[in-house]
Protein backbone atom coordinates (compact mmCIF):
# COMPACT_ATOMS: atom_id res chain seq x y z
CA UNK A 1 0.00 0.00 0.00
CA UNK A 2 1.71 3.24 -1.19
CA UNK A 3 1.31 6.03 1.48
CA UNK A 4 -1.53 8.54 0.08
CA UNK A 5 -0.48 11.57 2.31
CA UNK A 6 2.83 11.91 0.87
CA UNK A 7 3.80 14.11 -2.11
CA UNK A 8 3.11 12.54 -5.59
CA UNK A 9 7.13 12.29 -6.32
CA UNK A 10 7.69 10.11 -2.83
CA UNK A 11 4.55 7.82 -3.54
CA UNK A 12 6.83 7.25 -6.95
CA UNK A 13 9.74 6.77 -5.43
CA UNK A 14 8.34 4.39 -2.70
CA UNK A 15 6.87 2.67 -5.65
CA UNK A 16 9.80 2.47 -7.76
CA UNK A 17 12.33 1.43 -4.74
CA UNK A 18 9.68 -1.39 -3.70
CA UNK A 19 9.67 -2.96 -7.03
CA UNK A 20 13.97 -2.06 -8.09
CA UNK A 21 14.80 -3.63 -4.39
CA UNK A 22 12.79 -6.97 -5.77
CA UNK A 23 13.67 -7.27 -9.01
CA UNK A 24 17.73 -6.62 -7.55
CA UNK A 25 17.26 -9.11 -5.19
CA UNK A 26 15.78 -11.88 -7.60
CA UNK A 27 18.92 -11.29 -9.88
CA UNK A 28 21.56 -11.18 -7.32
CA UNK A 29 19.37 -14.87 -6.18
CA UNK A 30 20.95 -15.99 -9.91
CA UNK A 31 24.38 -15.76 -8.81
CA UNK A 32 26.30 -13.32 -6.11
CA UNK A 33 29.11 -11.89 -8.96
CA UNK A 34 25.80 -10.32 -10.29
CA UNK A 35 25.74 -8.24 -7.34
CA UNK A 36 28.08 -4.71 -8.74
CA UNK A 37 25.05 -4.95 -11.66
CA UNK A 38 22.27 -5.58 -9.18
CA UNK A 39 23.22 -1.98 -7.17
CA UNK A 40 23.75 -0.35 -10.59
CA UNK A 41 19.75 -1.12 -10.97
CA UNK A 42 18.96 0.96 -7.68
CA UNK A 43 21.89 4.17 -8.71
CA UNK A 44 20.21 4.04 -12.26
CA UNK A 45 16.62 4.22 -10.97
CA UNK A 46 17.12 6.31 -7.76
CA UNK A 47 17.55 10.15 -8.91
CA UNK A 48 14.83 12.04 -10.90
CA UNK A 49 12.28 14.86 -10.62
CA UNK A 50 9.39 12.43 -11.49
CA UNK A 51 7.81 14.67 -14.22
CA UNK A 52 7.19 12.06 -16.38
CA UNK A 53 5.13 10.19 -13.64
CA UNK A 54 3.43 13.27 -13.00
CA UNK A 55 2.26 14.28 -16.59
CA UNK A 56 0.79 10.69 -16.03
CA UNK A 57 -0.90 10.75 -13.25
CA UNK A 58 -2.71 14.34 -14.05
CA UNK A 59 -3.37 12.65 -17.57
CA UNK A 60 -5.70 10.14 -15.67
CA UNK A 61 -7.06 12.86 -13.39
CA UNK A 62 -7.78 15.29 -16.04
CA UNK A 63 -10.60 12.86 -17.16
CA UNK A 64 -12.38 13.16 -13.53
CA UNK A 65 -10.57 9.88 -12.35
CA UNK A 66 -9.86 9.59 -8.63
CA UNK A 67 -6.45 9.21 -6.94
CA UNK A 68 -4.94 5.82 -7.26
CA UNK A 69 -2.66 3.87 -6.31
CA UNK A 70 -2.78 1.42 -9.74
CA UNK A 71 -2.11 4.47 -11.56
CA UNK A 72 0.75 5.57 -9.55
CA UNK A 73 2.58 2.44 -10.26
CA UNK A 74 1.26 2.61 -14.16
CA UNK A 75 2.68 5.99 -13.73
CA UNK A 76 6.21 4.94 -12.15
CA UNK A 77 7.12 2.59 -15.04
CA UNK A 78 7.72 5.58 -17.10
CA UNK A 79 10.22 6.98 -14.96
CA UNK A 80 11.94 3.54 -15.46
CA UNK A 81 12.01 3.95 -19.42
CA UNK A 82 13.40 7.10 -18.39
CA UNK A 83 16.31 5.44 -16.09
CA UNK A 84 17.10 3.28 -19.01
CA UNK A 85 17.15 5.96 -21.86
CA UNK A 86 19.47 8.00 -19.27
CA UNK A 87 22.35 4.60 -18.82
CA UNK A 88 21.80 4.39 -22.88
CA UNK A 89 22.47 7.94 -23.24
CA UNK A 90 25.56 8.01 -21.09
CA UNK A 91 26.89 4.68 -22.36
CA UNK A 92 26.40 6.50 -26.17
CA UNK A 93 28.70 9.82 -25.03
CA UNK A 94 30.72 8.59 -23.13
CA UNK A 95 29.85 10.32 -19.76
CA UNK A 96 31.72 9.57 -16.77
CA UNK A 97 29.67 11.34 -13.91
CA UNK A 98 25.85 11.93 -13.43
CA UNK A 99 25.28 13.16 -10.52
CA UNK A 100 28.22 13.76 -8.71
CA UNK A 101 28.80 9.64 -9.02
CA UNK A 102 29.94 7.37 -11.34
CA UNK A 103 27.58 6.64 -14.39
CA UNK A 104 26.80 2.80 -14.95
CA UNK A 105 29.54 1.75 -17.56
CA UNK A 106 31.78 3.61 -15.51
CA UNK A 107 31.10 2.01 -12.19
CA UNK A 108 30.69 -1.06 -13.71
CA UNK A 109 34.61 -1.44 -15.49
CA UNK A 110 36.42 -4.09 -14.37
CA UNK A 111 38.56 -4.02 -11.08
CA UNK A 112 39.88 -7.12 -11.05
CA UNK A 113 43.72 -5.68 -12.51
CA UNK A 114 43.28 -7.24 -15.80
CA UNK A 115 42.66 -5.32 -19.06
CA UNK A 116 43.00 -1.65 -16.98
CA UNK A 117 43.16 0.80 -20.32
CA UNK A 118 42.34 3.79 -21.35
CA UNK A 119 38.53 4.44 -20.57
CA UNK A 120 37.35 6.16 -17.36
CA UNK A 121 34.94 8.02 -19.34
CA UNK A 122 35.93 11.24 -21.10
CA UNK A 123 39.58 10.14 -21.31
CA UNK A 124 41.99 9.91 -24.40
CA UNK A 125 40.77 7.65 -27.20
CA UNK A 126 37.58 6.83 -24.61
CA UNK A 127 35.40 6.67 -27.59
CA UNK A 128 37.81 4.95 -30.05
CA UNK A 129 38.15 1.43 -31.03
CA UNK A 130 41.18 1.17 -28.81
CA UNK A 131 38.89 2.50 -26.10
CA UNK A 132 36.24 0.06 -27.20
CA UNK A 133 38.46 -2.81 -27.05
CA UNK A 134 40.26 -2.41 -23.76
CA UNK A 135 39.02 -5.34 -21.13
CA UNK A 136 37.77 -3.05 -18.25
CA UNK A 137 35.90 -0.56 -20.57
CA UNK A 138 34.55 -3.00 -22.70
CA UNK A 139 33.11 -5.16 -20.02
CA UNK A 140 31.73 -1.55 -17.96
CA UNK A 141 30.12 -0.42 -21.38
CA UNK A 142 28.89 -3.92 -22.31
CA UNK A 143 27.67 -4.49 -19.10
CA UNK A 144 25.59 -1.03 -19.23
CA UNK A 145 23.98 -1.67 -21.72
CA UNK A 146 22.44 -4.93 -20.28
CA UNK A 147 21.70 -2.70 -17.23
CA UNK A 148 19.65 -0.44 -19.45
CA UNK A 149 18.09 -3.02 -21.32
CA UNK A 150 17.40 -4.66 -17.91
CA UNK A 151 15.53 -1.37 -16.77
CA UNK A 152 13.43 -1.11 -19.92
CA UNK A 153 11.94 -4.66 -19.49
CA UNK A 154 11.33 -3.70 -16.00
CA UNK A 155 9.36 -0.67 -16.82
CA UNK A 156 7.08 -3.09 -19.47
CA UNK A 157 6.45 -5.65 -16.50
CA UNK A 158 5.57 -2.98 -13.57
CA UNK A 159 3.33 -0.81 -15.94
CA UNK A 160 1.59 -4.73 -16.59
CA UNK A 161 1.26 -5.56 -13.06
CA UNK A 162 0.16 -1.96 -12.33
CA UNK A 163 -3.33 -3.55 -10.90
CA UNK A 164 -5.14 -1.38 -13.12
CA UNK A 165 -7.50 -3.67 -15.02
CA UNK A 166 -6.93 -5.40 -18.48
CA UNK A 167 -9.26 -3.71 -20.06
CA UNK A 168 -7.61 -0.21 -18.99
CA UNK A 169 -3.84 -1.45 -19.66
CA UNK A 170 -5.05 -2.36 -23.29
CA UNK A 171 -6.08 1.26 -24.24
CA UNK A 172 -3.06 2.30 -23.00
CA UNK A 173 -0.70 -0.51 -24.78
CA UNK A 174 -0.25 0.74 -28.25
CA UNK A 175 1.17 4.08 -27.37
CA UNK A 176 4.07 2.26 -24.89
CA UNK A 177 5.07 0.62 -27.85
CA UNK A 178 4.66 4.31 -29.68
CA UNK A 179 6.97 5.96 -26.90
CA UNK A 180 9.44 3.43 -27.28
CA UNK A 181 9.84 3.43 -31.03
CA UNK A 182 10.00 7.62 -30.72
CA UNK A 183 12.26 7.24 -28.20
CA UNK A 184 14.62 5.46 -29.99
CA UNK A 185 14.15 7.48 -33.28
CA UNK A 186 15.08 10.31 -30.95
CA UNK A 187 18.41 8.88 -30.66
CA UNK A 188 19.16 7.73 -33.78
CA UNK A 189 18.53 10.31 -35.49
CA UNK A 190 20.93 12.66 -32.82
CA UNK A 191 23.82 9.79 -33.29
CA UNK A 192 23.21 9.97 -37.16
CA UNK A 193 23.51 14.06 -36.85
CA UNK A 194 26.40 13.84 -34.48
CA UNK A 195 29.36 16.04 -36.24
CA UNK A 196 27.11 17.20 -39.30
CA UNK A 197 26.38 20.56 -40.52
CA UNK A 198 24.33 22.90 -38.40
CA UNK A 199 21.07 22.70 -38.97
CA UNK A 200 18.59 24.22 -36.08
CA UNK A 201 15.10 22.10 -37.51
CA UNK A 202 16.80 18.69 -37.73
CA UNK A 203 17.99 19.53 -34.09
CA UNK A 204 14.48 20.40 -33.03
CA UNK A 205 13.39 16.93 -34.49
CA UNK A 206 15.91 15.27 -32.65
CA UNK A 207 14.56 16.95 -29.21
CA UNK A 208 11.05 16.60 -30.31
CA UNK A 209 11.60 12.68 -30.50
CA UNK A 210 14.20 12.07 -28.17
CA UNK A 211 12.82 13.84 -25.30
CA UNK A 212 9.95 15.93 -25.89
CA UNK A 213 6.99 13.04 -26.68
CA UNK A 214 8.45 10.56 -23.90
CA UNK A 215 9.00 13.51 -21.05
CA UNK A 216 5.27 15.53 -21.43
CA UNK A 217 3.24 14.08 -24.23
CA UNK A 218 3.35 10.34 -24.42
CA UNK A 219 2.91 10.30 -20.29
CA UNK A 220 -0.36 12.62 -20.25
CA UNK A 221 -1.48 10.46 -23.39
CA UNK A 222 -1.02 7.24 -21.56
CA UNK A 223 -2.75 8.61 -18.41
CA UNK A 224 -5.45 9.99 -20.29
CA UNK A 225 -6.01 6.56 -22.20
CA UNK A 226 -6.07 4.70 -18.50
CA UNK A 227 -9.00 6.79 -17.86
CA UNK A 228 -10.98 6.28 -21.02
CA UNK A 229 -10.10 10.01 -21.90
CA UNK A 230 -12.22 11.56 -24.79
CA UNK A 231 -10.31 12.19 -28.89
CA UNK A 232 -10.44 15.73 -27.62
CA UNK A 233 -8.80 15.45 -24.26
CA UNK A 234 -5.99 12.96 -25.74
CA UNK A 235 -5.55 16.09 -28.41
CA UNK A 236 -5.56 18.66 -25.98
CA UNK A 237 -3.16 16.53 -23.91
CA UNK A 238 -0.91 16.61 -27.51
CA UNK A 239 -1.31 20.16 -27.88
CA UNK A 240 0.04 21.13 -25.01
CA UNK A 241 2.66 18.20 -23.84
CA UNK A 242 4.61 18.97 -26.78
CA UNK A 243 5.23 22.21 -27.48
CA UNK A 244 6.04 21.67 -23.38
CA UNK A 245 8.31 18.94 -23.80
CA UNK A 246 10.23 21.16 -26.49
CA UNK A 247 10.40 23.84 -24.22
CA UNK A 248 11.90 21.25 -21.51
CA UNK A 249 14.32 20.02 -23.87
CA UNK A 250 15.45 23.50 -25.05
CA UNK A 251 16.30 24.43 -21.03
CA UNK A 252 17.83 21.22 -20.47
CA UNK A 253 20.66 22.02 -23.13
CA UNK A 254 20.93 25.73 -21.64
CA UNK A 255 21.64 24.57 -18.27
CA UNK A 256 23.70 21.84 -19.62
CA UNK A 257 26.28 24.33 -20.81
CA UNK A 258 25.66 27.25 -18.62
CA UNK A 259 23.79 25.40 -15.40
CA UNK A 260 25.54 25.19 -12.64
CA UNK A 261 27.37 21.03 -12.20
CA UNK A 262 26.18 21.07 -8.73
CA UNK A 263 22.84 21.21 -9.79
CA UNK A 264 22.38 19.65 -12.71
CA UNK A 265 24.44 16.67 -12.56
CA UNK A 266 25.78 17.09 -15.52
CA UNK A 267 29.30 17.64 -16.92
CA UNK A 268 29.16 21.45 -18.73
CA UNK A 269 31.52 19.80 -21.36
CA UNK A 270 29.40 17.02 -22.15
CA UNK A 271 27.32 18.08 -24.89
CA UNK A 272 30.31 19.88 -26.69
CA UNK A 273 32.88 16.78 -26.35
CA UNK A 274 29.81 15.01 -27.76
CA UNK A 275 29.67 17.29 -30.27
CA UNK A 276 25.75 16.92 -30.20
CA UNK A 277 23.32 18.47 -32.22
CA UNK A 278 21.77 20.54 -29.85
CA UNK A 279 19.41 23.39 -30.67
CA UNK A 280 21.92 25.76 -28.80
CA UNK A 281 24.81 24.80 -31.02
CA UNK A 282 22.64 25.17 -34.33
CA UNK A 283 22.23 28.27 -33.56
CA UNK A 284 25.26 29.66 -32.20
CA UNK A 285 27.24 27.85 -35.30
CA UNK A 286 25.04 29.14 -38.01
CA UNK A 287 25.26 32.81 -36.38
CA UNK A 288 28.78 32.54 -35.72
CA UNK A 289 31.50 34.44 -37.84
CA UNK A 290 34.06 32.72 -39.63
CA UNK A 291 36.45 32.82 -37.23
CA UNK A 292 34.00 32.14 -34.27
CA UNK A 293 33.13 29.51 -35.67
CA UNK A 294 36.53 28.31 -36.56
CA UNK A 295 36.92 28.20 -32.71
CA UNK A 296 34.09 26.21 -32.07
CA UNK A 297 35.08 23.63 -34.63
CA UNK A 298 38.10 23.14 -33.03
CA UNK A 299 36.70 22.60 -29.88
CA UNK A 300 33.30 20.79 -30.75
CA UNK A 301 34.49 16.94 -29.97
CA UNK A 302 37.48 17.39 -28.17
CA UNK A 303 38.11 15.30 -25.55
CA UNK A 304 38.93 16.48 -22.10
CA UNK A 305 38.00 20.11 -22.57
CA UNK A 306 39.70 22.67 -19.88
CA UNK A 307 37.89 24.96 -17.48
CA UNK A 308 39.02 27.92 -20.04
CA UNK A 309 37.89 26.20 -23.01
CA UNK A 310 34.77 25.37 -21.80
CA UNK A 311 34.21 29.12 -21.25
CA UNK A 312 35.30 30.05 -24.05
CA UNK A 313 32.49 28.01 -25.84
CA UNK A 314 29.95 29.48 -23.64
CA UNK A 315 31.36 32.98 -24.67
CA UNK A 316 31.03 32.35 -28.50
CA UNK A 317 27.74 30.80 -27.97
CA UNK A 318 26.49 33.64 -25.65
CA UNK A 319 28.47 36.52 -28.20
CA UNK A 320 26.34 35.27 -31.27
CA UNK A 321 22.93 35.20 -29.72
CA UNK A 322 21.85 31.69 -30.05
CA UNK A 323 21.34 31.48 -25.92
CA UNK A 324 18.33 34.46 -26.56
CA UNK A 325 17.13 32.72 -29.35
CA UNK A 326 16.72 29.32 -27.48
CA UNK A 327 15.29 31.39 -24.95
CA UNK A 328 12.75 33.00 -27.51
CA UNK A 329 11.86 29.53 -29.01
CA UNK A 330 11.20 28.44 -24.96
CA UNK A 331 8.80 31.29 -24.22
CA UNK A 332 6.77 30.51 -27.29
CA UNK A 333 6.62 27.47 -26.45
CA UNK A 334 5.49 28.02 -23.08
CA UNK A 335 2.88 30.09 -24.55
CA UNK A 336 1.55 27.37 -27.08
CA UNK A 337 1.11 24.93 -24.23
CA UNK A 338 -0.07 27.95 -22.30
CA UNK A 339 -2.98 27.97 -24.64
CA UNK A 340 -3.84 25.04 -25.53
CA UNK A 341 -4.09 24.41 -21.48
CA UNK A 342 -6.61 26.67 -21.08
CA UNK A 343 -8.85 25.62 -23.95
CA UNK A 344 -8.75 22.24 -22.61
CA UNK A 345 -11.98 20.51 -21.24
CA UNK A 346 -10.46 18.82 -17.91
CA UNK A 347 -11.24 19.47 -14.18
CA UNK A 348 -9.62 22.24 -12.39
CA UNK A 349 -7.09 20.83 -10.28
CA UNK A 350 -5.16 18.61 -13.35
CA UNK A 351 -5.77 22.53 -14.71
CA UNK A 352 -3.83 23.93 -11.78
CA UNK A 353 -1.52 20.87 -11.55
CA UNK A 354 -0.85 20.84 -15.24
CA UNK A 355 -0.02 24.72 -14.90
CA UNK A 356 2.64 24.38 -12.10
CA UNK A 357 4.57 21.44 -14.26
CA UNK A 358 4.48 23.59 -16.76
CA UNK A 359 6.72 26.09 -15.15
CA UNK A 360 8.54 23.97 -13.07
CA UNK A 361 9.93 22.02 -16.34
CA UNK A 362 10.66 25.17 -18.40
CA UNK A 363 11.89 27.32 -15.33
CA UNK A 364 14.16 25.40 -13.36
CA UNK A 365 17.92 25.74 -12.95
CA UNK A 366 18.61 21.95 -12.97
Amino acid sequence: MIAPHLPLKDRVDQVLTAFVTAEAQALADIDVALEPVCDQLHVATRHGKRLRAAFCYWGWRGTGQPDSDALVRAAAAIELVHAAAVVHDDLIDHSSTRHGSPTVHTALRRSDGHGQGSESGRTAGAGGPEGARDGAGAQGRALAMLVGDLIMAMAGQLFTDSGLPGAFLNRARPLWTVLARELVAGECLEIMRTGCAPDPEASVKVIRYKTAKYTVEHPLQIGGLLAGAPPRLLQAYSDYGLPLGEAFQLRDDLLGLFGDPAETGKDPADDVTGNRPTVLMAHALAAATPAERGELQALLGRECLTTEEVQQVRDIVRGTGAVTRVEHMITARQREAHDALAAADLTGDARRALGALAAEATTRTH
